[in-house]
């Protein structure tokens, strides 16, 4: 513990105070490594915030930094305190990626870290600094390159919303942040996406060279808790939020004539209770515009597991349902509820059955949970994808199959009556009328080559009672696949059997290939394209399915809430 302590104090005094710029250092080009072998696996983990400032045994109104009051009854542990408001200690982060390192990093192919790598601003007797969000982002980072970067795993990070000071504001860049997390990142990042970074916070990475990217976003730009900016208002063409969106808008379209598929990812989720509106209503029509080249959506910071759709509905409507809680604000019962009472509302309103509904018109965001246990237990997720199907190759534009459909029949035709109101007619919403680009056999909707699979989520369920001698273990929360899909068919001739999830990291009962149900996978989807999610979506939906859904909210929460 005392040395995780000296290495923040070192990397806290080498860094500026305030908001100096750092010096500038010429971006060094890495050695070029032999390329891995695909294992078809990578790792998405969020919201570490670690604090250098943890103590064990000290209370939770103290945000675990000191001993009193002596009368709490809940003391930190030696891997912090779950369902708490406490951060976590360098003890579990480091703990978690050194788990990482010895039972996974030989197992995956790419590495997606959504942000909030520095504590809460929620001690005033020990307010937070520049220098020491920017060092807990160097310790961090330091980690993650040993434990990935150097063995040649790409590894793509995010600003979150506690990693910039004051806490949620970020000025139009460049600036300091921007400047200070291209020095951060500067292994992480290629070469040619330095400059673009530096104005504004984002880039994209060729994880496998001319075949998948990811597309790390700046979503400090899109919160609408940011009131530093303007919120990606037509009218102004040069909000920091606009001017990724036009980046955003060249590279999916440079990614789509590649043939090319695209992870979008960001820590803030793109729904309409995060976003300013304007923002959202970008974000989620490129989303469904390039829907044949976006394979999913991929965020943190709610800190809550779930999913939910953008769809052309929203973009056509004046008023869009808020589909998520700030998590900061979802620490009692009535907020934790809310989340779970909209979502539940928003997926029985989908159309019922296959035939009545169009995968055209959605999109999946998937909100991972975080590292940190506020408030709830520490975790990640293995998702798998599809490395030997058929690859889809995008049409050209004036041959594809109803690429207009969606445009035309819900959003032209739903904004056709509110564009003609003053009031809106110089919004996003108005403006956007380019065609869609759908396919039903692209990876986003059927499985072929890039397509994704399907998620293991791991966490720690024994956190307080872990000791240094005797460190919790992560283990299997659940996964999303059908159990047949866990036992690969009898070995082929010259052929390796491929398992999504190693049999070592499954409990013994799914390591039996005759096993044909199991409380860890409650919903045997057949992969995560946009129609097994909204399959599931339609399932949550029915009040019959009781059973499922206390699943669901059981996850969601992680079992902090009765269900």
């Amino acid at each position: 513990m005392l040395e995780f302590k000296l290495l923040s104090l070192l990397l806290l005094t080498c860094l500026p105070d305030g908001f100096a710029a750092p010096v500038q250092v010429p971006l060094q080009v890495p050695a070029t490594r032999q390329r891995r072998k695909l294992q078809g696996r990578f790792l998405h983990i969020t919201d570490m915030h670690p604090d250098g400032h943890f103590q064990v045994d000290a209370s939770e109104k103290s945000s675990c930094h000191r001993k009193k009051p002596r009368k709490a009854k809940r003391r930190s542990g030696y891997f912090g305190m779950p369902f708490s408001n406490c951060d976590a200690p360098f003890t579990l982060t480091n703990y978690t990626l050194d788990f990482l390192d010895k039972e996974w990093s030989s197992e995956i192919d790419f590495v997606v870290w959504t942000g909030d790598s520095a504590r809460h601003d929620n001690d005033r007797k020990i307010p937070r600094t520049t220098a020491e969000i920017y060092g807990l982002n160097r310790a961090i980072t330091k980690r993650m390159e040993e434990v990935f970067t150097s063995k040649g795993i790409p590894v793509v990070p995010s600003i979150g919303n506690n990693d910039v000071w004051p806490h949620n504001i970020m000025m139009p860049g460049p600036n300091s942040i921007t400047f200070e997390f291209s020095s951060i990142w500067r292994s992480f990042m290629p070469f040619e996406s330095y400059q673009v970074f530096q104005r504004g916070g984002y880039y994209s990475v060729e994880v496998i060279p001319d075949s998948l990217a990811v597309i790390s976003l700046n979503t400090m730009y899109f919160y609408d808790s940011n009131k530093a900016v303007g919120g990606c208002e037509y009218t102004d063409p040069e909000d920091p939020g606009n001017l990724q969106f036009d980046w955003l808008e060249v590279q999916l379209d440079i990614f789509r004539r590649r043939g090319m598929q695209v992870w979008l990812t960001g820590h803030v989720p793109p729904s309409s209770n995060n976003f300013f509106p304007d923002c959202y209503v970008r974000y989620a029509e490129l989303s469904l515009r390039y829907q044949d080249t976006i394979l999913g959506h991929l965020y943190g910071h709610m800190n809550a597991d779930h999913f939910f759709f953008m769809d052309a509905e929203t973009i056509s409507s004046t008023s869009v349902p808020s589909l998520t809680d700030d998590p900061d604000e979802i620490d009692t019962l009535g907020r934790k509820k809310e989340l779970y009472d909209t979502l539940i509302r928003t997926f029985a309103d989908l159309p019922k059955g296959t035939k009545n509904i169009s995968y055209d018109d959605y999109g999946v965001v998937n909100v991972s949970p975080s590292v940190v246990p506020n408030p709830y237990l520490p975790s990640f997720r293995i998702f798998t994808y599809n490395i030997t199907g058929s690859q889809y190759v995008p049409k050209a534009q004036d041959e594809e199959e109803g690429t207009l459909q969606a445009s035309n029949s819900i959003s032209l035709a739903g904004r056709a009556a509110s564009c003609n109101d003053s009031m809106h007619r110089n919004t996003w919403r108005c403006q956007l009328t380019q065609p869609w680009h759908s396919n039903p056999h692209s990876p986003s909707r059927s499985n072929n080559l890039w397509s994704p699979l399907g998620f293991a989520q791991y966490y720690l369920p024994d956190l307080e009672f872990g000791t240094a001698k005797r460190p919790p273990k992560y283990k299997l929360e659940y996964l999303t696949y059908q159990i047949a899909q866990l036992h690969p068919p009898e070995k082929k001739a010259g052929l390796k059997p491929y398992y999504p999830i190693p049999l070592r990291h499954l409990p013994k009962s799914l390591r039996d290939p005759n096993r044909t149900e199991s409380k860890f996978a409650p919903y045997e989807l057949a992969d995560l394209t946009i129609p097994s999610w909204t399959e599931l979506a339609q399932r949550l939906g029915e009040q019959g399915e009781k059973k499922l859904r206390r699943r669901f909210r059981r996850y969601m929460f992680m079992g902090s809430v009765k269900a």
